[in-house]
């Protein structure tokens, strides 16, 4: 015996997906930079150094002066020695007041009166040691500086963006198929 049936093939939908990546480039330009770099200010002042030399006493040692130093030198010694020569005299004369104490003044008087004295010899430096004078006063220097801070100018520049979007395109592959078949629907009598 033959059944009926009803046969049914189907098949399905594929869809197919088309893809197009999104592209995107990026580009920074570098920034324009200036730097300008003012001079410093400076500004020196320089006092000359001063030496100075005093050889006054040295020619003086050496006898060697003006005129009117050698007339006031001239006139100390002649007062000095009229006072020593008072001095003597007057000492000579407090002796032979006393003439009646034991010694002779007359005798020792006239030695001493009648010889000039010994003269002291030794070594003397001429002029004397020490006898120029130096003075030495430095230079001096002042410096100012006045530094100046850079100047700089910087301008950015935008970065450069381009984009292409990506895209997905669907389509259908393949389309959904139904097919109904009937068998042995109908029966045959025999």
């Amino acid at each position: 015996m033959k059944l009926p049936q009803i046969r049914m093939e189907s098949q399905l939908a594929q869809i197919q997906l088309t893809k197009r990546n999104a592209r995107q480039t990026i580009e920074q330009p570098k920034a324009d930079l200036s730097i300008q770099q003012p001079r410093a200010e400076i500004k020196m002042r320089t006092t000359p150094s001063k030496l100075t030399i005093d050889q006054t006493k040295a020619f003086e040692d050496m006898n060697l002066m003006n005129i009117s130093k050698r007339i006031q030198r001239f006139a100390q010694e002649g007062r000095n020695g009229a006072l020593q020569g008072m001095e003597r005299r007057a000492q000579q004369g407090k002796e032979l007041m006393k003439i009646e104490n034991e010694g002779d003044p007359l005798v020792s008087q006239a030695v001493t009166n009648g010889h000039d004295s010994m003269k002291s010899l030794g070594i003397k430096f001429i002029p004397s040691t020490f006898a120029v004078k130096t003075n030495y006063q430095p230079a001096e220097v002042n410096i100012d500086v006045k530094t100046n801070n850079p100047i700089v100018e910087a301008k950015k520049n935008e970065p450069i963006v381009q984009y292409e979007p990506g895209s997905i395109e669907t389509s259908i592959k393949q389309h959904a198929n139904l097919e109904i078949n009937f068998v042995n629907l109908f029966s045959e009598t025999v």
